[in-house]
């Protein structure tokens, strides 16, 4: 047996017993990055394998945890990339409401993290549409990131490097040890809850979904599959908005038209062509 093929089983074997014990289906991401990556984090807790790291993970909680927040690939900033977010509040929100009249915005923050995406939403239609209601709902896999988000605390000053000081003043309180914590005028417009980008079917007629920078390591089909349920989830005209340097392939035939850059568009009759 080639060492090739020694490598290729021992990733297997590792995808099965990850979907076993905790739950994480590696089969949508790609092979070659997210192994090397694995490899790194065994060697840290002193596997030479992906098999042995498995069973360190079965005995060790503190390996099982270092492999969920790095299987979750928790990695977020408050409003990151200030121009595109500019863009969403000048234009892309003010033409959401316009179209949608009073009725509250429907909008999803997919892969959100710790809630940095999050309560950066929720900061931006306040200053957009003060006293306006809406729907923000921000989703992601790994429970313990979750309960970090909703207590909206412990965020950094890296965290916030792209947050003015007349924005920290108004959506933060400054604690005694350093960080902020996000104030509850703000974290009573969010909720959060578990789900799956890779198998979990959303939520239906979105205003808006937010899916920025999760995809990178995910396989072409995973990730095609993943923008058809986004684009039948957005209702005719709703918008997605991914990160800065990515591009949705085949927006087209996905039924999404380029808005500006970072944003697509469903227009109407998008709804046929991924019916």
């Amino acid at each position: 047996m080639s060492d090739q093929s020694v490598i290729d089983q021992d990733y297997a074997a590792f995808v099965r017993k990850a979907r076993r014990f905790a739950g994480a289906d590696l089969d949508g991401y790609k092979p070659d990055q997210m192994r090397r990556r694995l490899v790194a984090l065994a060697a840290r807790h002193g596997a030479i394998t992906l098999t042995q790291f498995a069973e360190v993970m079965e005995r060790d909680e503190r390996a099982a945890t270092a492999f969920k927040n790095f299987f979750t690939i928790n990695v977020s900033e408050f409003l990151r990339d200030a121009s595109r977010w500019n863009d969403l509040a000048q234009r892309v929100i003010p033409a959401l409401h316009q179209e949608g009249g009073r009725q509250p915005l429907k909008i999803w923050s997919a892969g959100c993290s710790y809630g940095a995406e999050t309560y950066s939403l929720a900061m931006v239609l306040d200053e957009t549409a003060p006293g306006r209601a809406h729907v923000i709902t921000g989703t992601d896999i790994d429970e313990t990131i979750l309960e970090r988000a909703r207590r909206g605390a412990g965020y950094t000053l890296a965290d916030l490097r792209g947050v003015d000081a007349a924005r920290r003043g108004r959506y933060f309180t400054k604690e005694a040890d350093g960080t902020y914590s996000i104030k509850d005028a703000l974290k009573m417009h969010v909720r959060f809850r578990r789900q799956d980008l890779l198998t979990e079917v959303p939520a239906q007629g979105l205003d808006l979904i937010v899916c920025r920078n999760v995809v990178i390591y995910f396989k072409e089909d995973a990730k095609r599959a993943m923008y058809e349920r986004m684009v039948r989830s957005l209702r005719p005209g709703g918008i997605l908005f991914v990160g800065g340097t990515e591009v949705v392939a085949g927006a087209r035939e996905l039924g999404l038209d380029a808005y500006m850059t970072s944003f697509y568009r469903k227009p109407a009759a998008a709804l046929k062509k991924v019916a």
